[in-house]
């Protein structure tokens, strides 16, 4: 990682959290917020209110699921962060495209309980912005080719389906085109997050960001962080086959 980081809207001594402390914020945020999804909407204590927020009822499962919206900008940030620093991008890419294959059926059944679903896992949301960053650097030169593979991720965006959709892909352009900026970065991309403004709370742990990779070391723990997305949801989809069948 660079010793040198972006000026973040956060005094120097609160910079306290780095790679590896972000990778298990996102890791606990996406946990909590699946398990409301596949376990706790069909328990009905959790659907209860447990108090009213401006006339709306917020439940444990509400609160669960506004919880893990934050969850989709850290794994932004990680990834840009992770393609500017790898040493191998074609392997980088790789991975994330055989996650993204891999995650697909506990993702469908996560939501359909079947083989098939029409949306697909964010892996390919991820991915797509990882051609994105490829384009952007690739065509530096020629911007017209540059805008040109951008609109056509775009159009494929729709095509894929995948969770978070075009407004995810956007997003990712905004996290990596404004990396060197982080106030501009929070601002912006709070902005695009507007719809769901929960995930905005999500800027104050990326900038608490100190550059440094942390306790997650070694191809073992690389691969666990990857793992962690499919493993997870099949856990969970068996947990809810047997307490709900």
């Amino acid at each position: 990682m660079s010793d040198k980081l972006p000026a973040s809207f956060f005094p120097s001594r609160f910079q306290i959290l780095s790679g590896s402390a972000l990778k298990m914020i996102a890791i606990i945020t996406m946990l909590i917020d699946h398990s409301a999804a596949i376990i706790l909407r069909l328990y009905a204590p959790a659907l209860r209110p447990l108090f009213y927020l401006n006339g709306l009822a917020i439940s444990t499962y509400r609160l669960c699921r506004d919880i893990g919206r934050c969850a989709f900008p850290i794994f932004c940030f990680l990834l840009v962060e992770g393609f500017l620093h790898t040493s191998n991008r074609r392997k980088y890419g790789r991975n994330l495209l055989i996650f993204a294959l891999i995650s697909e059926i506990p993702w469908n059944f996560m939501f359909a309980n079947t083989w098939h679903y029409a949306k697909q896992n964010v892996f390919f949301t991820l991915f797509l912005g990882y051609l994105a960053f490829c384009a952007i650097e690739y065509f530096w030169e020629n911007r017209w080719k540059q805008m040109l593979c951008l609109l056509a991720l775009f159009g494929l965006s729709f095509i894929v389906n995948a969770d978070y959709g075009w407004r995810g892909y956007i997003f990712l352009l905004i996290m990596y085109l404004l990396r060197n900026e982080k106030a501009s970065q929070a601002i912006v991309g709070s902005c695009w997050l507007a719809y769901e403004w929960k995930a905005c709370f999500a800027f104050i742990s990326i900038n608490m960001y100190n550059g440094k990779r942390g306790f997650i070391k070694g191809k073992a723990a690389k691969y666990f962080f990857y793992l962690f997305y499919p493993l997870h949801i099949t856990v969970l989809v068996i947990l809810r086959q047997v307490l709900f069948r």
